[in-house]
């Protein structure tokens, strides 16, 4: 089972939760369940608006290295990922910085999602 800690300014401090490995949650159905106010709009992938900073910690390699159609085109257009930035991860199969919450799967990785 993962951990997830949410750390946000908008927060008092910062909260660590489990989450179950395979549940096919995404971060912001995870931070729904948990009272964790990630701002949204569109819940599709497409608007930008629940983009958080994923920080992998732990001594796991990142597993949620892949990103959606969706998730690519919003992250490049809205400036949060270099296209040469993006080219070059992918190549090395390896996870950008930034992420959209209502597009990233949780695996069994722990990550801190900064918002």
């Amino acid at each position: 089972m993962p951990n997830v800690t949410f750390s946000s300014p908008k927060m008092r401090r910062d909260l660590t939760v489990y989450a179950a490995a395979g549940d096919r949650k995404s971060i912001l159905g995870v931070a729904r369940e948990h009272g964790v106010a990630i701002d949204c709009e569109c819940q599709k992938g497409e608007c930008g608006s629940c983009t958080v900073e994923v920080i992998h910690i732990g001594n796991k390699p990142p597993m949620a290295v892949h990103l959606t159609e969706k998730e690519k085109l919003t992250l490049l257009t809205s400036g949060k990922l270099a296209r040469q930035e993006f080219e070059e991860l992918e190549l090395l199969d390896l996870a950008p910085r930034y992420r959209l919450a209502c597009q990233y799967l949780l695996l069994d990785e722990d990550i801190v999602v900064k918002f």
